[in-house]
């Protein structure tokens, strides 16, 4: 799958899967426009790209961010072929009494109108390029098994998750005549900093804790995030133009039990 000369816009690029996907989009050819809150992190991410890239540091939680990216897109390469919306957080493992509400409203102004603004800014610009060039684009939005099926200690993450996946459906049936694709990919549990700093402080001890996050999964291991990287190139390539609307579990087959 190669993306020479398509505009990629991801967001949460200085994390497990974003500077992973960003590295393989970049060595496949595409121009890069990164994002991430964290400025340093992502400044160290774009400049090891091999190819052309440009980044721009901004809080998903704030509209004016992503419109900013958008923009960016457009001044430096004239157009915005693909977005990869996978900015995210994740709230402690606790029963929905324990979870603090200031922390379940962070998860859910970050998870899910993270990317609702996300969509608010990418799908004119594109629609509009379609209507103008006849020339579709695709936005993938990084999901989760969590939105899938029900995720006991997890309520709130998988609330937000559920809301990325309908707001994806609704997005791609509004936009199916108008030359947008919009799919979700639904990650399980991944070989990320964000899965290994919750492993190394769990009180019973990583081995522990990993057994217990595998063990309802038919593969019986975490993912790796190559795994999940080729479901987001799948997902965004134009070779793929008749999927729009769809979930793509890479999960070990956690959902399908």
């Amino acid at each position: 799958m190669r993306f020479d000369g398509k505009t990629v816009l991801l967001s949460g690029a200085a994390g497990g899967f974003g500077s992973r996907a960003a590295e393989v989009f970049s060595e496949r050819g595409a121009l890069l426009v990164l994002s991430d809150l964290d400025g340093d992190a992502l400044q160290a991410v774009a400049e090891a790209m091999p190819g052309d890239v440009v980044w721009l540091a901004g809080d998903v939680r704030d509209p004016a961010s992503h419109d900013a990216l958008v923009d960016l897109a457009l001044s430096k390469y004239g157009r915005l072929d693909i977005a990869v919306n996978n900015a995210g957080i994740v709230c402690p493992m606790q029963r929905i009494p324990e979870t603090d509400p200031a922390l379940a409203r962070q998860v859910i102004d970050v998870d899910l109108m993270g990317v609702f603004y996300a969509l608010q800014a990418q799908l004119p610009v594109m629609s509009a390029r379609f209507a103008e060039e006849g020339t579709p684009a695709a936005i993938v939005n990084i999901a989760s098994a969590a939105g899938l099926v029900g995720s006991p200690f997890l309520g709130i993450y998988a609330a937000a998750k559920h809301g990325v996946i309908g707001l994806t459906r609704s997005a791609a049936a509004e936009y199916g005549r108008k030359g947008v694709r919009i799919n979700a990919v639904c990650p399980s549990f991944a070989n990320t900093a964000m899965l290994t700093d919750y492993l190394d402080a769990a009180p019973a001890g990583r081995e522990a804790a990993e057994t217990a996050l595998t063990r309802g999964i038919p593969m019986g291991r975490i993912g790796q995030v190559d795994e999940v990287v080729q479901a987001i190139l799948f997902a965004a390539h134009a070779d793929n133009s008749f999927m729009t609307g769809e979930t793509l579990s890479v999960d070990g087959g956690l959902a399908a039990v």
